[in-house]
């Protein structure tokens, strides 16, 4: 099976280090060195530490979608929300886990899995493989991709407003100015090499992050104006669908979708390394999720925007320092960059696999023209569908319910129960069946509640829409 490496008996208690060797691009049996597709050989390269686990984790999961967290807090008030993010937290961090053990354990037998269709394809089969979790994982992580884009424009046009208020540039420019930049990005050959840019990207969250719950706590202190914390609609079915709404907004903040791919990239042995980078993960999460989410609704209540960096400017007017709006802007651009890069890496790696020659050297021209066109010409259409639809918030709910939920929260306790197959009388089996029928039925739910909410904005949608 392509992406997974099989080993010798002999060096199965090393945690799959024949594999890794297979899998850096050099060395290793040529036989071994052969199953691999040149997707899983060169972009899934396995060199990486547990510290730079942690700064793929960070990146992929901190990202400018947390500067929605005030505007779901508005749709669930105090106590749903911050119930919300802390279950969140709980039961991603968990579920990530048990995926990183069940990776774990085929490392150890010697089948050191790659990417996240692969291990469906062992643990539950071809089909589910080929048609579920393969598709869902392509619609999150290319997404993904859309959507930082557009956030990329949007950050980028909101700097030249404030710096050119008569200005009359269009969104769609931004947009498409921010898809060139990615162009370039999208060239780096490998997950690994992404390393000192994920580290670059951890700072750079915290940073506006940091500049986010500021703003917030000084506008909330110097405004005189009534916070309102009412729930909105005016029907019992209307609130409910936006709290499930908002459920799905929360779930694509703390989503991943592509943990196995992450845990490729570490060295052999991989035993222990995984949590070690999800710790790291965490306390990032804990000190952005909710100082953001809690600072943004308690500052502007049921006000809070999609983004709540756009309530620091009321009607085209800075409330806090012009440099400091800048600054901020321009620090969730530079993060937004990465984080698409990152997502973009499952991408890359089906391209490489289709296109690539796993026979000839990684940067030989057989191989380098193919992934130069064929990237580009993804970035190049992801940039055309951010201009085209620019309505993040709604966008962003559909992915969470569609996709992140099943990814992140479901699949995980299944793979676990059905490869350890632990007693149905043990508390560990009915922790993980009840997670996976609880957020089953949320995520119905909640695919429900965005694709009405879509349709309830279908209304405002235009195509290259200035918003």
């Amino acid at each position: 099976m392509a992406g997974t490496v099989e080993t010798d008996p002999k060096l199965q208690q090393d945690g799959g280090a024949a594999a890794a060797a297979t899998s850096d691009g050099g060395g290793g049996d040529p036989s071994q060195k052969a199953e691999l597709d040149a997707g899983a050989l060169f972009v899934l390269k396995s060199k990486g530490s547990w510290v730079h686990c942690g700064y793929h984790l960070t990146t992929s999961i901190v990202a400018p979608p947390l500067l929605s967290l005030p505007f779901a807090f508005t749709l669930l008030g105090w106590a749903g929300g911050i119930m919300s993010l802390v279950v969140a937290a709980a039961v991603t961090f968990y579920s990530y886990n048990l995926l990183s053990l069940v990776l774990e354990h085929h490392a150890a037998m010697g089948r050191r899995q790659l990417r996240f269709r692969d291990m469906a394809n062992q643990i539950l089969g071809p089909r589910w493989a080929r048609y579920y979790v393969g598709p869902i994982q392509f619609m999150v992580c290319y997404g993904a991709v859309v959507a930082g884009t557009l956030i990329g424009g949007q950050c980028m046009k909101a700097i030249y407003v404030l710096s050119n208020p008569q200005g009359t540039l269009k969104l769609y420019v931004f947009v498409t100015i921010f898809g060139c930049f990615m162009l370039i990005l999208a060239q780096i050959p490998s997950f690994h090499s992404l390393r000192h840019i994920n580290l670059a990207s951890l700072l750079l969250c915290l940073a506006y992050s940091a500049c986010a719950a500021a703003a917030a706590v000084h506008i909330g202190i110097s405004s005189s104006k009534p916070k309102e914390y009412s729930l909105p609609g005016d029907s019992t079915e209307g609130r409910l669908f936006g709290m499930f709404n908002a459920i799905a907004i929360i779930a694509t903040a703390y989503g991943n979708g592509m943990i196995p791919e992450i845990q490729a990239t570490v060295a052999a042995p991989v035993k222990g390394k995984m949590l070690k980078g999800l710790c790291v993960c965490y306390a990032v999460i804990l000190a952005t999720f909710f100082s953001v989410g809690i600072s943004g609704y308690w500052a502007f209540g049921d006000l809070a925007q999609g983004l709540v960096l756009s309530n620091f400017v009321d009607n085209g007017r800075p409330i806090v320092p012009r440099w400091f709006v800048l600054m901020t802007n321009g620090f969730t651009m530079l993060q937004i960059s990465a984080v698409a890069v990152v997502y973009l890496q499952p991408t890359n790696e089906v391209l490489e696999g289709t296109f690539g020659d796993p026979k000839s050297k990684q940067f030989s021209a057989r191989n380098v023209v193919p992934r130069v066109l064929s990237r580009s010409l993804s970035v190049v259409v992801a940039t055309v569908i951010a201009a085209m639809l620019p309505f993040f918030g709604d966008i962003n709910a559909i992915i969470g319910a569609f996709g992140f939920i099943p990814l992140d929260f479901i699949l995980p306790v299944v793979f676990y129960n059905m490869t350890f197959k632990p007693s149905k009388r043990s508390l560990v089996f009915w922790l993980n069946s009840s997670i996976a029928v609880v957020f089953s039925a949320i995520g119905a739910v909640a695919a429900v509640a965005a694709v009405r909410q879509m349709s309830l904005d279908a209304k405002t949608y235009r195509l290259f829409a200035n918003v």
